[in-house]
């Protein structure tokens, strides 16, 4: 049952962050042993949502092979977790970092994929890990396409405008279609009234797995909660009552049967 589980979409503001966020800590109140990672280089928002103060070591140090990934995990089990454990590794938020990780080269990257596929003996093995969530970079960089090939299972987060609709189906044939991947879709903020019955729901399924040709996980509404927090704290912590929170744990269990 242990799994590495990419996040990924194929551009910025699709929620991705959310549900990385909300699937590891999830998985991490049902007693489970987790392990979150912000692979998202260009743009690292982890650390907002855990508030984590005195970061030593970065995601950007393992890659680089300035330490081990032990040095880059927080614990955060007991202010997270109320059943399992909780870890983060976040990626370096300051200028200067985002900067140098936008400018590696080919070579470099090559070196971070092997990095990156060693975790999975280590993380789910010798660190028995029962999951570890990516949360990578919107689009086809380098790093995303490490985290995909790296992991068990990617679920590609969507809207449902045409640009994203079309920039989705690219990117599933060109890149899932390669690796032979098992993938997913969740489809985010969806206007209520398009899945207001189960006929809906069923008619609008269809059509967005003939287009991607993969299965939707689920097909969320827009909340106005969730814009309103504006990803500051972790929602499912804060609204274990929401229906967001209950559609998080339908998904970790469809998860667990990829």
């Amino acid at each position: 049952m242990r799994k590495i589980v990419a996040f990924h979409s194929y551009k910025g503001g699709t929620g991705k962050t959310l549900f990385s966020i909300s699937l590891a800590t999830t998985y991490a109140n049902r007693g489970k042993k987790v392990c979150l990672f912000d692979l998202d280089f260009r743009a690292p928002s982890l650390h907002a949502a855990f508030k984590t103060d005195g970061t030593e070591y970065w995601l950007n140090d393992y890659l680089n092979g300035v330490c081990e990934v032990e040095k880059v995990m927080t614990e955060l089990s007991q202010s997270r977790a109320r059943k399992g454990e909780l870890l983060v590794g976040l990626a370096n938020p300051s200028t200067e970092a985002i900067r140098e990780m936008s400018a590696k080269d080919r070579k470099w990257e090559m070196k971070a994929l092997g990095r990156l596929l060693s975790l999975k003996t280590t993380l789910l093995n010798d660190m028995e890990f029962d999951y570890v969530i990516l949360d990578t970079s919107p689009g086809l960089q380098y790093s995303s396409i490490n985290a995909i090939v790296s992991a068990d299972v990617a679920l590609v987060v969507t809207g449902i405008d045409a640009s994203d609709r079309e920039g989705t189906k690219r990117m599933v044939h060109e890149l899932y279609d390669l690796f032979e991947k098992k993938a997913g879709v969740i489809v985010n903020k969806v206007i209520a009234d398009l899945i207001s019955s189960e006929g809906a729901k069923r008619k609008m399924r269809k059509q967005l797995e003939t287009i991607y040709g993969l299965p939707v996980v689920e097909m969320i509404p827009c909340f106005c909660e969730i814009l309103r927090a504006g990803g500051t704290y972790v929602f499912t912590e804060e609204m274990p009552e929401h229906p967001f929170t209950k559609t998080m744990d339908k998904i970790a269990t469809k998860i667990d049967r990829f």
